[in-house]
C-alpha cells in the first residue's frame, strides 16, 4: 500500500534531483552488491568471505 509520505518524497524527489555523483555512488553501490551476489551464487567467494554456519545453541556443549 502507498504511504503518502512516499508520494511526497517522490515529489521532493523529482523536483530535486540528486546530482550526477550521488547518482554515480548509488549505481556503483548497486553494481558492487549484484557483483557479491553474483559470486556468492556461483560458489566463487573465497573462504575467508563465508559465513560460518553455526549451531542453534551457539556455545560449547558439555557432554
Amino acid at each position: 500500500m502507498l504511504n503518502p509520505r512516499h508520494l511526497l518524497r517522490a515529489k521532493r524527489l523529482v523536483q530535486n534531483p540528486p546530482s550526477w555523483g550521488r547518482f554515480l555512488l548509488i549505481l556503483s553501490i548497486i553494481a558492487a552488491c549484484l557483483a557479491l551476489f553474483g559470486l556468492e551464487h556461483f560458489g566463487l567467494l573465497p573462504d575467508w568471505m563465508q559465513a560460518d554456519r553455526i549451531g542453534r545453541g551457539g556455545g560449547m556443549r558439555v557432554q
